[in-house]
């Protein structure tokens, strides 16, 4: 008698073989099962072998599962199994990728040329590496990439997109990425290779047209959504496309920056009346041995509350359609996909490399993890439940052969409909394997 987590390994290796894993992992059984291990159970790759027994799969030895750790860990590797998520993407011209940053970091005081110290999203001191990761508009993952720990941010996204954009042969994309992602010499470098963008854009000063608003009707407030339009031609000798910059205004937005100028500028009153310690405030300034509130950083703080900028040098929408606002901020606001993807692959699939210290084994580990977002993604659309609902659901009803004479009987626990109908949504016929 041998009994299997059958509706959860059917539907977790129907999810991988649709994506093209099979094919581009040339049939590697160990691959597959610990992608499939990462999605049940995230634990050692030691503990996944037990993972995978107790789901009724016969795992390969752990000299084994060794032994191929480090071919997971080769660039090409990864490129094969990037090229499976773009082909099952769709990416064409000009199609919208959206790229973000993380960190991941390790229980170690000595940094070593990879695991360095630098700035830190969860505000840890710890040596760490710095994960870019472009995904398509819906958050579907597309490359993963690893950077030293203290290599900034902005130096990450053109290497990504270059190295994606080669391997796939496409002539551009539209690159969406937050403000942080891009220093004014990079957007330069994102220009100079002929790239399409939408991004966040800083607003060091009150945009002309906002002001000339204000000045049009005192006394009002901007209506909640308008946006202005600001065309930033390229010039004769501009070595750039035309670009367009859209400021948007919303109320929502602006009700939440000016309650945290307000606590800001009350902590910078206290600071200065010498009832708490000088900290870090933007709105005390400090000139020799005298303290004061900046009134004008604060006037011009609550000025810019509620205004964001987005800046595009798009030509033309991906479907040939003419740019609306409405199409760059959309796209804009897309970029909630890629940090769900990076909080999945955090917390559901613990992405961080806790077992693992030297970087090919951190990059052989980063490379199942980014197969099981892939899979955990395409699970999370065809049945709209998060994976870890799924998991946890289908986990419970077990498959149990029993061999009687020359006979196999098959018994298997009643699925209730939800589940029944969240199989019958990964395994349905129009969705072929690749």
């Amino acid at each position: 008698m041998s009994s299997r987590m059958g509706c959860l390994l059917d539907g977790l290796s129907r999810g991988y073989d649709v994506l093209g894993f099979g094919r581009a992992a040339g049939g590697d059984a160990v691959f597959r099962d610990l992608v499939l291990a990462r999605i049940i159970e995230p634990v050692s790759k030691l503990d996944s072998l037990r993972v995978l027994e107790e789901a009724g799969v016969a795992p390969a030895s752990y000299a084994t599962l060794k032994r191929r750790l480090p071919a997971y860990a080769k660039d090409t590797w990864r490129q094969q199994i990037s090229a499976a998520c773009a082909a099952h993407a769709g990416l064409g011209p000009a199609s919208l990728v959206l790229y973000d940053v993380s960190t991941l970091y390790f229980e170690t005081d000595e940094g070593d040329g990879f695991r360095e110290s630098g700035f830190s999203k969860e505000r840890r001191l710890e040596p760490q590496i710095t994960i870019g990761l472009l995904t398509g508009a819906d958050g579907f993952p597309l490359m993963v990439s690893a950077f030293e720990g203290n290599k900034a941010e902005t130096r990450t996204m053109l290497p990504v997109i270059e190295s994606f954009m080669a391997a796939r042969q496409l002539p551009d994309v539209t690159v969406v990425a937050d403000a942080g992602m891009v220093s004014e010499s990079n957007q330069k470098q994102i220009e100079a290779a002929g790239l399409s963008f939408i991004l966040g854009a800083r607003i060091p000063y009150v945009p002309y047209l906002v002001a000339q608003w204000r000045r049009e009707h005192p006394g009002e407030d901007i209506p909640d959504g308008q946006v202005f339009t600001q065309p930033w031609p390229a010039g004769p000798n501009g070595g750039r496309r035309d670009q367009v910059i859209y400021y948007q205004y919303k109320a929502d937005r602006a009700r939440r920056s000016l309650r945290g100028i307000d606590e800001q500028v009350r902590k910078a009153g206290q600071a200065v009346a010498g009832k708490t310690p000088v900290k870090r405030n933007r709105f005390v300034r400090l000139s020799g041995g005298t303290r004061k509130v900046n009134r004008e950083l604060e006037e011009k703080a609550r000025a810019l509350a509620g205004l964001k900028g987005y800046v595009t040098n798009l030509r033309a929408c991906p479907d040939g359609t003419p740019v609306t606002a409405e199409f760059v901020i959309g796209a804009y606001h897309q970029l909630f996909q890629v940090e769900k993807s990076f909080r999945m692959s955090k917390h559901d699939l613990q992405a961080r490399p806790i077992y693992h210290r030297t970087r090919d084994s951190i990059e052989a580990h980063l490379t199942i993890v980014f197969a099981a977002l892939a899979v955990s993604r395409w699970i999370e659309h065809q049945t709209g439940w998060s994976i870890r609902k799924f998991v946890k659901t289908a986990r419970r009803y077990r498959t149990i052969e029993i061999q009687a004479g020359d006979h196999v009987i098959t018994v298997a626990d009643p699925l209730p409909d939800d589940l029944r109908q969240a199989l019958d949504a990964i395994n349905d016929p129009t969705v072929r394997t690749k």
